[in-house]
Parts: structure tokens; sequence; C-alpha cells
């Protein structure tokens, strides 16, 4: 903590406060702050880095030598390869730069980022490292096709980004039309799937619905499911401090209730404050990190909403 570049890496973490000096506290929150940013982009980094490496084993150990496709930007690219011969890897990123440019919009640019830098391993990835063709049974490779690629989308979804671009347009039109996010995929699925009819024939489009299911599933067991909010009940003794973060860092509307927090054999209880917000997966892990900055210990509850109406669940613009 006294070393000299210790100081400037946490005098850098501090940069954007107004004060010119730095007391002992603040040095210390600060290289706790660094510490916490450093290990959750850390983790974040292993689980993308896991996502790619699924992923591109799913493609070209089943995927690929079959012309089986999935859903969303990676069906598409698969459906536009088997068709024009066009390497896959070039087709990952050009037909998800739209999606990246969405995300910078709809999400935000730290996810934005990591998307862009996703995706562009991926194809990387796709366009280096050879993988072994494991089998040529179509039904096997329909299913462990779609459970290596769902797996791999699920896992950077864990590392706050995505390696198809699909749900931040999901996201984007539920929010302007009212619709759910499931459907909205369902929509864009059905006319790749016809498309794959159309031009690789029904028995393979058939088949590409067993590869999505499979990849959807496995989606889901890992992430539980992108398209639902999740609402999360905040207890601390720092609760002014955590409305602030979510007000002015996460974007979000939050709502305070006076309540009362009992400890100890005795029973004794304690007034608080308890927040409650709304956030999308995509932000809870985001969520975690600022308010373990704030309290590590704050006791923090989250739930799965189906739906909301109303409020503030739509992620306002912040001023820079």
């Amino acid at each position: 903590m006294n070393s000299f570049w210790t100081k400037i890496v946490i005098q850098t973490t501090l940069r954007n406060r107004n004060k010119k000096k730095y007391s002992s506290f603040d040095l210390a929150k600060g290289y706790r702050e660094f510490l916490i940013t450093v290990k959750r982009q850390f983790k974040d980094f292993i689980l993308i880095t896991i996502g790619i490496f699924s992923a591109s084993f799913g493609f070209k150990g089943f995927l690929l030598t079959n012309h089986f496709i999935d859903g969303g930007a990676t069906g598409i690219s698969l459906l536009i390869s088997a068709i024009t011969d066009i390497p896959l890897y070039l087709l990952i990123i050009g037909v998800n730069i739209p999606f990246i440019i969405l995300a910078f919009n709809v999400v935000g640019k730290q996810f934005a980022i990591k998307t862009a830098l996703a995706i562009t391993g991926l194809s990387i990835v796709l366009a280096t490292v050879t993988f072994p063709n494991v089998t040529n049974d179509n039904l096997l490779v329909a299913v462990f096709g779609g459970f290596f690629l769902g797996a791999g989308i699920g896992f950077a979804i864990r590392g706050s980004a995505v390696i198809d671009g699909t749900e931040v347009l999901a996201i984007y039109l539920s929010r302007k039309y009212g619709t759910t996010i499931g459907d909205i995929i369902i929509a864009i699925n059905i006319v790749i799937f016809g498309a794959a009819a159309y031009f690789l024939g029904v028995e393979i489009a058939l088949y590409s619905m067993i590869t999505y299911l499979a990849a959807s599933k496995t989606l889901d067991f890992i992430v539980e499911g992108i398209e639902e909010y999740i609402g999360v009940t905040i207890v601390s003794s720092h609760s002014e401090e955590i409305r602030q973060m979510i007000i002015n860092t996460m974007g979000r509307g939050v709502t305070v209730y006076s309540g009362k927090r009992g400890y100890g054999k005795r029973g004794e209880t304690k007034e608080v404050e308890i927040i409650y917000t709304v956030i999308t997966r995509l932000e809870l892990s985001k969520l975690n990190t600022e308010i373990e900055k704030i309290e590590p210990t704050a006791f923090v509850v989250m739930n799965s909403v189906k739906d909301t109406k109303g409020g503030m669940t739509k992620k306002r613009p912040l001023k820079h």
C-alpha cells in the first residue's frame, strides 16, 4: 500500500473524484475497488474465452461438415456460408456488426466493447484452430452441435457479452413495441429455418431445428433465460449510497422501503431502509460488482420477474 506504483494505481481508480489529496481511507477504499474490478474483469475474460472455444467446437466439430444451422445471427452466418462458401469466420463478424452497434445504444458501451471482442475472438479461433470432426451421424450432430454452441453463447453471456447478437435486437424491439423477447426470437428463427428449408432442404431444416432446441435448452440451463427481468432486494447499512449508485451508475429506478432488520440471539431489531430495483440479466453482473464495492456484506435477494409495466424498466441515458 505504501509503494509508489500502488498509490499511482489507486489514484487512477479515484481519478473521477474531485479531491486533490487522498486520505488513507480513500486510498484503502480505492485499492479495494480496484481489486474487485480486476477480479470481475478477469472472471468475465475466462467465461468469454470458454464460451468462444465451446462455440467453435460446436461449429467445426459438428455443424459445418453437415451444413446444419442454428437460430439467430449464428444461424444466418451458417446459412450464408453453406450457400455461398464464404468462410464462416468472416460472416460471424459481418453479420454481427449491426448488432454490436445496436448493443452500444441499447445496453451500453462496456457491453458493446466486450461483445465486439468476444465475436472477434470467436472469428479468430474459427480461422486458426483445428477441431476434429466428431461424428457424421445427423442426430448426434444436431444434438451435440447445439449443446456446445448453446453452452458457448451461455458462458459468453455470463461474462457480460454475447457472441450472437439476436438477443440484443430482441431486447430493442421488445422495448420499442412492447412484445416479449421470446416472441421476437421465435419470429426471427421462423424466417431463418424457412430459408434453410428452401435453400438446403427440408430434412436439413428439421435437423437444424433440433440443433436450435438443444442450443436453446443449454443456454437456458447456463444463464436461466436472458429474456427475464431480475428483481433485486438489497438490505444494507449503506442504503443511500447504494440508491445513488443504482440511479446514477446503473440508470435504473429504485423503490425504498422502511423496515426492521433482526439479528442476534435475543432478536434485536434495527431500523433499516430496504432497496428494491428491477434490472435485466445482462446488468446483473455489473450491479453485484458495484454493490460489493460499497458493502461486500450487504444482504441481496434476486428473483426472476416474468414481465413489468410502468416505472423505469427502460434504461435511461446517463449524462457524462
